[in-house]
C-alpha cells in the first residue's frame, strides 16, 4: 500500500469510527472497495490502532494508563476501583452501554500519575475515592 493510500485509510477509518462508534466489518469493507485496498490491510490497521475499535463500545471508553510512571503509582489499584465502581473488568462494557473499560500505554500524563482517559479528558493524580466523582460526571 503506497503511502497516500495509508494515510487517506486511516482518516476514513477515524471518520467512520467517530460515525459510527466502532467499525462494523460492512463499514471497512466499503472502506476497502472506495480506497481500492484489500480488506485484510484496512483490517489490519482498524485492529492495530488502540483507539479504533472494530467491536461496539459504550458510549463513554475509560482507558486506565499501564505505562512505567502509573504503574510505579498503583495504576492497578485505579484499574480495582474502577472495575468495583461499574461493576465490569478490563475488556468489558457496563450491561446500560454507558461505559466501556480498558488499558492503554501512555496517555501523556506520566506528570500526573496514576492518570486515566474517559474518552478525551485527562484525568490524574487519581485515588480510589475520586474514581466515584469522576464517573458521575460522565453519566
Amino acid at each position: 500500500m503506497q503511502s497516500g493510500a495509508r494515510e487517506e485509510l486511516l482518516i476514513a477509518l477515524k471518520r467512520a469510527h467517530a460515525e459510527n462508534a466502532h467499525l462494523p466489518r460492512e463499514v471497512m469493507l466499503e472502506i476497502s472497495r472506495s480506497l481500492d485496498v484489500p480488506l485484510g490491510e484496512v483490517f489490519g490497521v482498524a485492529s492495530f490502532y488502540s483507539f479504533l475499535s472494530t467491536e461496539p463500545r459504550g458510549r463513554h471508553t475509560i482507558r486506565i494508563c499501564g505505562s512505567v510512571p502509573c504503574y510505579l503509582k498503583n495504576s492497578e489499584m485505579i484499574t480495582l476501583a474502577v472495575g468495583a465502581e461499574l461493576g465490569i473488568e478490563l475488556g468489558e462494557t457496563t450491561e446500560d452501554g454507558r461505559f466501556s473499560f480498558e488499558s492503554t500505554h501512555c496517555i501523556g500524563g506520566c506528570d500526573v500519575a496514576p492518570a486515566m482517559l474517559v474518552d478525551a479528558d485527562v484525568h490524574g493524580d487519581l485515588t480510589p475515592r475520586k474514581i466515584s466523582q469522576i464517573l458521575k460526571s460522565y453519566r
